[in-house]
């Protein structure tokens, strides 16, 4: 299987930057010899064309860059054209690319890579020196070394090294051939479940989190507006600003991977063959419902979740399918009427049917899925709820690894 590990950059900043700026560089020129072509004479180059042309205009200058990683970066643009154009068929409302860019991210293909016992050489071009990674000791084991990527870390203010990786180990045999359906959720990440039974996904730390951050960050960012350009206490504040960021993306991060490691795992358990997960991709393009509310969703990373469960549940032989979430959670599983419920509790007025609204939004996804509309599948009656980041659990010397003997006390 494919991987890409994160790994931390030593190249100095500005050796980094320059490779980086040379990457943005070759990709605009790719960008504006396009629109140039096409304005000036109708054309629209391939990318092959496109490839080409910049090799010709370029050969007197002195490459920076390995030949590869000059064409990744020229292909760059093409992809991004491809990407917009299927996401236009998808009905998004997407635009070309069409910006130039000072930094891009620089790319080494497995022909510019070459390994030395437990470190790795990248070839910046004839002439120029290249560039080592000392390899860390959980991939010393890996078949091969497909990319390695220099990407900048916007919030941490920092490079990484981005390794894709080939592991060898193979997808296991898909558990089963039941199907169970996921809800994504703001409050609970999850409800996963078929249907006998649906288990809740319970992190409430990561709304507290996310909630505790954005306070901390408009607080420091009050404060550095208080303070006079250039001074050192502004530089100081703006410092303190960045860790604060970095620190929450990971401790973020380190939850998204627990509650998708629950949900693949819980699927396991039943055993599946296909997670329906329900489609909240544009959750976000309806009309405004008040500052509290927009913030909440504009902070729901429900992709990150998604796109994690995903990969893990495709390592264990489990596909995941999209499938439209609409009126699931206001649509009566028994008596199939409609309802827009207030707080967790889903009552229904017609049938006097109760159970969690996140529940009734997990079966009628299944529903939609296996019928191709809501309504047609009861509620399952057994309901389990599943913890996979309690900061007061993991604080217990069980899960330290403290003695479980008496401990004195003075």
């Amino acid at each position: 299987m494919i991987r890409t590990v994160a790994i931390p950059c030593k190249l100095p900043v500005a050796v980094a930057d320059a490779f980086n700026r040379e990457s943005g560089r070759i990709y605009t020129q790719t960008l504006v010899r396009q629109y140039r072509a096409y304005r000036k004479q109708g054309v629209w180059l391939s990318p092959g064309a496109l490839e080409k042309l910049g090799d010709f205009l370029d050969r007197d200058r002195q490459p920076l860059l390995h030949a590869h990683s000059i064409d990744a970066a020229q292909q760059g643009f093409p992809k991004a054209c491809k990407t917009a154009r299927e996401s236009r068929k998808l009905g998004l409302n997407v635009a070309y690319p069409h910006k130039r860019k000072r930094f891009r991210t620089t790319i080494w293909k497995n022909t510019a890579i070459k390994r030395k016992g437990n470190r790795l050489e990248l070839s910046t071009g004839k002439g120029n020196p290249k560039v080592t990674i000392d390899i860390p000791a959980e991939l010393h084991d890996v078949l091969l070394f497909r990319e390695a990527r220099l990407v900048y870390d916007k919030k941490a203010h920092r490079y990484d090294w981005h390794l894709v990786v080939e592991n060898g180990k193979q997808p296991k045999v898909s558990p089963g051939t039941n199907v169970v359906s996921v809800d994504l959720g703001e409050v609970h990440p999850a409800v996963v479940g078929d249907e006998a039974q649906a288990t809740l996904i319970a992190c409430r730390e990561r709304r507290h989190v996310a909630q505790g951050h954005r306070k901390r960050l408009a607080s420091i960012t009050s404060a550095i507006d208080r303070k006079a350009k250039g001074s050192r206490r502004r530089k100081r504040l703006a410092r303190a600003k960045t860790r604060l960021k970095a620190k929450h993306d990971r401790v973020m991060r380190d939850m998204e991977h627990k509650i998708s490691r629950a949900i693949v795992d819980t699927a396991i358990e039943h055993p599946a063959g296909v997670i329906a997960i329900g489609d909240v991709r544009d959750v976000a393009d309806q009309v405004a419902k008040g500052k509290p509310t927009n913030q909440k969703i504009s902070g729901w990373n429900h992709g990150k979740i998604r796109t994690y469960v995903e990969y893990k549940a495709a390592a264990e032989g489990i596909s995941t399918e999209l499938v439209d979430e609409r009126y699931s959670s206001q649509t009566c599983p028994h008596c199939n009427h409609r309802h827009k419920p207030r707080g967790r509790v889903y009552r229904c007025p017609a049938c006097r049917f109760q159970s969690h609204r996140d529940v009734v939004g997990q079966i009628n996804i299944l529903s939609r899925y296996k019928y191709g509309e809501v309504g047609r599948i009861p509620a399952p009656a057994v309901i389990k709820h599943r913890i996979p980041h309690n900061l007061r659990v993991m604080r217990r010397c069980r899960d330290t690894g403290q003695p479980f003997g008496a401990v004195a006390r003075g």
